[in-house]
């Protein structure tokens, strides 16, 4: 069986740098595809997006994928932040399987949203309302 192109580049990539396993590298992978997807379905052209743009994107497709798990999920794969979405673009940019412009830079992915309020607080029970009091007349 022949091994497809992008798993022998992210091998190649997990070989060299440990920080993130390859599902880590297709998961970031599919939830490009797919917020790309929806952008030139949107817009009716394909073009670039941005880093806030893609975060989002993955925010969206993680929910979609694992539900109130994707937070074990992600931190099993070493991805706690943000940062860490950037840090594997950056890598797949390296390794040329991505392509960036000269206005794309890292920190476009520093603190765009908070883990715990994006992927546990959906998932969490609504607070109840008290009941109120009501009066009950006297007989």
């Amino acid at each position: 069986m022949e091994i497809p192109p992008f798993a022998e580049a992210v091998a190649r990539l997990c070989a060299r740098d440990r920080r993130y396993p390859p599902e880590a590298y297709l998961f970031l992978h599919e939830g490009l595809m797919q917020t790309l997807k929806q952008v030139q379905e949107k817009e009716k052209k394909p073009r670039q997006i941005s880093g806030a743009e893609l975060a989002d994107g993955l925010r969206r497709h993680a929910l979609e994928q694992y539900g109130p798990l994707t937070m074990t999920v992600l931190g099993r794969w070493g991805i706690r932040a943000t940062r860490d979405f950037g840090e594997i673009v950056f890598l797949l940019l390296d390794a040329g399987l991505l392509g960036k412009t000269e206005e794309d830079k890292i920190e476009d992915f520093d603190n765009l949203f908070d883990f715990d309020a994006a992927f546990r607080a959906p998932f969490r029970p609504k607070p109840r309302r008290r009941a109120r009091k009501i009066p009950v007349p006297k007989a």
